[in-house]
């Protein structure tokens, strides 16, 4: 059987949804670790990221479960799914590509204001005090907050990492993506492939 015939596009379209199923477990398992060892403690932050690894989960089992029996109502539902997962993942690593300098400071600032415990994970690890400013007046997570005067703020230190972080969220972003296109071709081509198996006259 030649590349791209039934039985190549059939293992393709599983093997690419295998690897879907892989990255969804190591996105619960890293959620999970950071908040049992105390690495995060926002519950919304660890909620989203379990929650887009058992999305994920889902809809790569919904594909493999289609392409191992030629289902051809799962495969036109995973398509579907896929390449709306695809138009708005595209959409959003394109952005993070192309957030400046001034864009990327404001959504520090809002992420920085959404969640308070979001701002005592930063200050903990990056041992910074405040967004803007070092405010003596208020509690802070920080080791230099013994000796304020020794504190910086974390915006600095954010933007220092700011641009890399989105550039690589960006990248990694639009590599799935176009796997997530394949997925879609595959998939049409998967379904209107007979399977040489059944009845000649039959299409499946």
């Amino acid at each position: 059987m030649v590349c791209g015939g039934f039985v190549c596009t059939k293992n393709a379209l599983s093997a690419l949804n295998i690897l879907y199923v892989m990255v969804s477990l190591l996105l619960i398992g890293v959620a999970a670790w950071g908040k049992w060892f105390g690495l995060v403690s926002s519950i919304s932050v660890v909620a989203g990221v379990i929650g887009v690894g058992v999305f994920l989960l889902v809809v790569a089992f919904v594909g493999l479960c289609g392409a191992l029996k030629h289902h051809q109502v799962l495969l036109f539902f995973y398509m579907v799914i896929l390449f709306m997962v695809f138009v708005l993942q595209f959409s959003i690593s394109c952005a993070c590509l192309a957030l400046n300098t001034e864009q990327q400071n404001k959504l520090l600032e809002v992420g920085w204001n959404k969640s308070e415990s979001t701002q005592k994970d930063v200050e903990k690890t990056l041992n910074c005090c405040g967004f803007s400013s070092v405010d003596l007046n208020q509690t802070c997570s920080a080791q230099c907050f013994s000796t304020p005067s020794s504190c910086s703020p974390c915006a600095s230190i954010l933007q220092m990492y700011a641009g890399d972080v989105l550039h690589f969220v960006g990248g990694v972003g639009l590599f799935f993506s176009f796997t997530e296109i394949l997925g879609v071709w595959l998939t049409h081509r998967y379904r209107n492939l007979k399977d040489p198996r059944s009845n000649p006259g039959a299409f499946l």
